[in-house]
């Protein structure tokens, strides 16, 4: 068995279902989405020692290994790649007798992971993935951790061009489902890296919807 990672003195959840989210991280990802993966987890429970927020630290710990599952081909369906990785997170939790309360918290940590001003304003654990993923992707709330923390994760689980790998993985997405991108950023990853992209415009589907006015 490995020994639980440590950074700034603070211990990663180890129970055995902890072990087997990181494990199907680990199958679903390459290296540089798993880093990130992990990163999200770390950001996440820097801020929310540092709010003195209460939280299920396992709970967290499992969303934020799985908030991403929906980009990779093993878990992708037909629907935003958040609902689809949530609902792959769902059958995973379930299928190990996960309580079905905690699940649905998991369920929504995941699918509302990218949407600001609303994930924020759910239960703790929710707004938790979200800023984890955001402090990673777009470097929102940096501020709220202090720079060696920054170091010591990026040092255990290091960027190798995460830039360039999310944005293409999110761009394989608006490319094999664009009905998904409507209205959302996906939709400015998927027109600016997709050569021909077509992804209709919100605007249009209102002025299109089969009313007089």
């Amino acid at each position: 068995m490995s020994a639980a990672v440590s950074i700034g003195g603070m211990i990663a959840p180890d129970s055995d279902l902890a072990r087997k989210a990181a494990a199907l991280a680990e199958q679903a990802h390459s290296k540089v989405l798993l880093n990130h993966v992990h990163r999200t987890w770390w950001f996440a429970e820097f801020i929310g020692r540092k709010r003195e927020m209460k939280y299920d630290r396992e709970l967290v710990y499992i969303a934020s290994l799985l908030h991403d599952l929906g980009l990779s081909p093993l878990h992708a369906a037909d629907k935003r790649f958040e609902v689809d990785g949530a609902d792959a997170a769902s059958r995973f939790l379930l299928a190990n007798h996960y309580p079905p309360s905690k699940t649905e918290i998991a369920w929504d940590a995941i699918a509302l992971h990218s949407v600001a001003d609303i994930a924020d304003r759910k239960q703790p654990e929710v707004a938790l993935v979200h800023f984890g993923a955001y402090v990673d992707v777009m470097g929102l709330r940096m501020e709220e951790i202090t720079p060696s923390l920054i170091d010591d994760t990026l040092a255990l689980y290091p960027r190798i061009g995460m830039k360039a790998a999310f944005t293409e993985a999110l761009a394989e997405v608006a490319r094999k489902k664009p009905h998904t991108a409507i209205g959302t950023g996906l939709a400015d990853i998927g027109r600016r890296l997709v050569h021909g992209l077509e992804i209709p415009n919100v605007c249009d589907i209102i002025h299109a919807a089969p009313f007089e006015s």
